[in-house]
């Protein structure tokens, strides 16, 4: 190599260590910049016109405190600090903290009160085995409930179950809209009731709970309140707490599957994936299920290994569903802490019919909630069923087999085919209506 060769490459280097230098420099002092505190004191300009600030109500049940922001707990994020926790998909509840805690005013939550309104709901079926009063789903079987404000007091009603249905100040509808007024800490009004029925009324398909969660959206729309969601679950503390679980209100709000626990300050739902293409092979006797014989013939202690088998059971379950495998599901709903007991005091079909259903061709059977239907779930359903070949699903051969179990045992009662509902209760109608002039809603609500 020359001399010249030694010189250019010598200078290359310099020039190449001076650029780098300079670099790390203006990296430095950048960096040093970006953290220094930046002052709180802000200015801002309040035109002469601006409204008076309106006082708002807000009210927050079983609140966590982070999501509280009238309680000085709120985490707000610091701007100059960057936030370095990783959002997954899942975490809705702290995407909202963030969006709450980011916001400068808390808009007020109180709207306009309404003359009448519409709910639709529907029924759901808990336990689905070992999940006592924590696991449930919402079944595609509706009622309808309009609430109007009214000079006196009246309930009528049509359809499913309207003979029994209780028709005074006891009704839980009636039950739901008083929670819903005292919540909104106003007077409830005189108010008459319309209910169109199609959940068959004390079959263990969740028709009190579709009363009260009806009940509570009616009266939250007829007074002109809202609920905090995220962070509290308002609605369904309001709900489980008249109920005293979670199982079949976290679906009728929901839809879907749903587990609840108490978390020791207030309830908490999620929601468990459903396979597709499943129907629901529904036996609903004829005579009515109480809620409190059932509850009745279940003891106050289980033994360890009982407990035991429902906990493994209850797993199954929740990752059978999740993971679409029906195969498993069999199993998953298999128990020992309320269906055994409930069969020999009062349903000595049960298990015959359970096993009939799942000889037939059925994914599982169970008893639903506290009784007396019977629920089976079956594959094979892609679309309108009406126009699928029926040998591709196996819903008429398990009615069947269910059905003629009934006959044997001497039980009357009928057979239902529908499906897991993925949506909940839900306002149909208003007056005066939510939709404006340039807002259209679903259904023009």
């Amino acid at each position: 190599m020359s001399n010249n060769d030694n010189v250019k490459l010598a200078t290359t280097a310099l020039v190449a260590s001076g650029l780098g230098a300079a670099l790390s420099y203006l990296m430095f002092k950048r960096q040093q910049k970006e953290s220094r505190p930046r002052s709180n004191s802000m200015t801002f300009h309040i035109p002469s016109d601006a409204p008076a600030a309106v006082s708002s109500r807000t009210s927050f049940i079983f609140q966590d405190p982070e999501y509280d922001i009238n309680s000085g707990n709120v985490r707000v994020r610091d701007p100059s600090v960057s936030d370095t926790t990783v959002l997954m998909p899942h975490s809705h509840e702290e995407r909202m903290r963030r969006r709450i805690a980011a916001r400068m005013a808390v808009e007020d939550e109180n709207s306009q009160p309404r003359q009448s309104v519409t709910v639709r709901v529907p029924a759901s079926s808990a336990n689905c085995g070992p999940g006592y009063d924590c696991i449930g789903l919402a079944v595609d079987l509706w009622t309808e409930v309009t609430v109007s404000r009214a000079e006196k007091f009246e309930i009528t009603a049509e359809g499913d179950g309207a003979e029994e249905m209780p028709k005074d100040d006891s009704n839980y509808i009636v039950t739901g809209v008083k929670a819903a007024y005292e919540t909104a800490n106003k007077p409830m009004p005189p108010l008459k009731y319309h209910v169109i029925s199609r959940i068959p009324y004390a079959r263990g398909l969740g028709s009190s709970s579709a009363a009260i969660v009806a009940g509570i959206i009616a009266g939250l729309v007829l007074a002109g309140h809202r609920l905090p969601v995220w962070g509290s679950e308002s609605l369904l503390q309001i709900a489980a707490s008249i109920e005293g679980h979670p199982d079949n209100v976290a679906p009728v709000i929901y839809g879907g599957f749903q587990v609840g626990i108490h978390n020791g300050t207030r309830w908490v739902t999620e929601r468990i994936p459903s396979p597709p293409g499943m129907q629901c092979v529904m036996f609903i006797p004829d005579f009515i299920g109480k809620t409190s014989a059932a509850r009745g013939v279940l003891k106050d202690t289980i033994s360890r290994s009982d407990a035991a088998f429902n906990i493994g059971r209850v797993a199954f379950l929740v990752h059978a569903l999740a993971l679409g495998n029906l195969d498993n599901l069999k199993w998953g709903v298999q128990d020992r802490m309320h269906q055994p007991q409930r069969a020999e005091a009062l349903y000595p079909h049960l298990f015959p019919m359970i096993k009939a259903a799942e000889e037939s061709g059925a994914c599982c059977a169970f008893l639903s909630g506290a009784g007396p239907t019977v629920m089976a779930f079956t594959s094979g359903a892609s679309g309108d069923i009406f126009t699928q070949r029926e040998k591709e699903r196996t819903d008429y051969s398990v009615a069947k087999a269910m059905m003629e179990i009934a006959e044997t045992y001497g039980v009357k009662g009928r057979i239902v085919v529908t499906q897991a509902s993925q949506e909940g209760a839900r306002v149909v109608k208003t007056d005066p209506p939510f939709s404006t002039e340039f807002i259209t809603f679903r259904d023009n609500v």
